[in-house]
């Protein structure tokens, strides 16, 4: 991934919050020469290797899992708050006219070497994990008990878990610091008055970037 010095984040804690916060992650694998992505909800163990460690399953039915050669690293890509910059947020607009529109957004690339996981305890622990995290913020939160144990134990049998330490991390943050303050602070009123789940979610990232840089 190309990272400008300005856009880039390094700090593991905030690379880490966005893997949580966007779980859904691109899986990028490699198999006989060709490229192969999978969209699997991970989990991130923090404290489990250097960089942390994913966590997650794939259908049994999916040949991914067994393609996984140990020799040959693969790549989760985790894409956090996203959206269309217009040029029209920015004052230089009307002084100048020498702007262009834009992308801005947040996202994070890790890479590690996956394992495939077959062991039904370490399964079990896994959707229960899964479950219990996603259900957490509802009121009356399904859990996997919930269902009956034979069904349970069937589906059991047609994921295959997948765990990837994390060799490499790389974040990048692009929330226009190449821009003016008079620009940014365009930016962040326009994605609040446009007050779309993206849009709001940028300019909070923005807005916290303005605070630190000044």
């Amino acid at each position: 991934m190309y990272i400008p010095t300005h856009f880039e984040e390094t700090d593991r804690a905030v690379l880490h919050a966005l893997i949580r916060s966007h779980p859904l992650g691109t899986w990028v694998t490699l198999d006989g020469g060709e490229l192969e992505a999978n969209h699997i909800p991970f989990l991130l163990d923090a404290d489990a290797g250097e960089y942390g460690t994913l966590v997650g399953h794939v259908a049994r039915a999916n040949p991914v899992w067994q393609s996984l050669s140990g020799q040959t690293q693969s790549l989760v890509v985790f894409q956090g708050a996203e959206t269309y910059i217009t040029p029209s947020w920015y004052p230089g607009k009307h002084d100048h006219g020498k702007v262009v529109p834009t992308w801005n957004y947040a996202v994070v690339h890790a890479q590690g070497m996956p394992r495939a996981i077959e062991d039904r305890d370490w399964l079990l622990r896994l959707v229960t994990r899964l479950t219990d995290t996603h259900e957490a913020s509802r009121k009356q939160p399904w859990k996997v008990s919930d269902a009956p144990a034979d069904f349970t134990e069937r589906l059991l049998d047609a994921i295959v878990g997948i765990e990837i330490p994390i060799a490499r991390i790389a974040g990048k943050w692009k929330l226009s610091q190449n821009r003016p303050d008079a620009d940014k602070l365009g930016v962040a009123a326009g994605l609040l008055a446009r007050g779309d789940a993206q849009s709001q979610e940028m300019a909070s990232l923005l807005q916290r970037h303005i605070a630190a840089a000044g």
